[in-house]
């Protein structure tokens, strides 16, 4: 069966691809649609939803979108929502500065701020910037697979790991975002070390897409 995928993102699409088998993985500009709804939710789900809904609106066909981010502890749950944009401290502060934009950033200048940050931050709060337990975080991921008006199906899950202090630190080449600088201690790897396979079957995405599949199985003859 065709399902959309409400991105532009190839990375997203690659992965979805391998964790929506046998389904075919559709995205938009793959028909020459261009689609870039507003994000104006305050939550992942929200996000998501207004992602799905808007998509299935104009293709009349199941639709699958996630919205995700990285959550600090340290950060009181910061970048979240905003993980895509984030710039460092004047991000958080201000996020209506429209300088304040990390689309202008690469991935390695986001991942060095954020580290940067989280430091600051916990020097400031006089928390041991080399304990573990003060860096944890966690990937946040909400899918949305929407069937038809106002039905849909969802599912969040997250993927827990540990910050890393430096970003010379930062390892691994698989993935994307911010899997370099997030540490698993149970696997002794960055998220960006872990094989495809290894990451489908842990991750926050991985683990959204499968619930949802799995109850979409139940119902999928519907859509046939």
């Amino acid at each position: 069966m065709e399902i959309f995928l409400a991105t532009g993102n190839l990375h997203k699409k690659h992965e979805m691809e391998m964790l929506c088998t046998p389904h075919t993985i559709t995205i938009p500009k793959d028909i020459g649609i261009k689609f870039d709804p507003d994000e104006t939710g305050s939550t992942f789900f929200e996000n998501s939803l207004i992602k799905a809904e808007g998509l299935w609106r104009i293709v009349k066909k199941p639709v699958i979108a996630d919205d995700s981010g990285i959550c600090v502890d340290a950060l009181d749950g910061k970048p979240g929502i905003y993980s895509a944009r984030y710039c460092g401290r004047k991000f958080l502060n201000s996020s209506k500065n429209e300088n304040a934009d990390g689309h202008n950033l690469s991935q390695l200048e986001q991942n060095s701020l954020l580290i940067e940050d989280v430091n600051l931050t916990l020097q400031e709060k006089g928390l041991d910037v080399n304990n573990p337990e003060n860096r944890k975080c966690r990937y946040v991921c909400t899918i949305v697979l929407y069937l038809e008006k106002d039905r849909f199906l969802c599912a969040q899950e997250t993927f827990e790991g540990i910050l890393l202090k430096n970003i010379e630190e930062s390892k691994g080449i698989n993935g994307f975002g911010y899997d370099p600088i997030v540490f698993l201690p149970e696997y002794n790897k960055t998220i960006a070390e872990l094989s495809e396979e290894e990451k489908n079957k842990i991750s926050h995405r991985g683990k959204a897409v499968k619930e949802v599949m799995a109850a979409f199985e139940k119902i999928s003859n519907q859509f046939l």
